[in-house]
């Protein structure tokens, strides 16, 4: 069996397009996003991109997005 977290730390990034909230006012405080198969995302820390970026699959970010959506985060 496959373990669906494994696959997403497998995944490639050298070609991931980052991108940063639009808030961030083009400051280098925040955190980098970048879009994976299957809905998935990867997220960095911007003044450490070289750092191993933290990777959701996408019910995670889902369920991340709608809490801070909602208030809870």
């Amino acid at each position: 069996m496959t373990d669906p977290k494994a696959e997403l730390y497998a995944y490639d990034l050298s070609a991931a397009t980052w991108r940063k909230a639009s808030a961030s006012a083009g400051e280098n405080n925040c955190v980098e996003i970048a879009e994976l198969p299957g809905g998935a995302r990867a997220v960095r820390d911007s003044k450490k991109p070289e750092r191993v970026p933290l990777r959701f699959a996408a019910s995670e970010w889902a369920a991340f997005r709608a809490g801070v959506l909602a208030g809870e985060l």
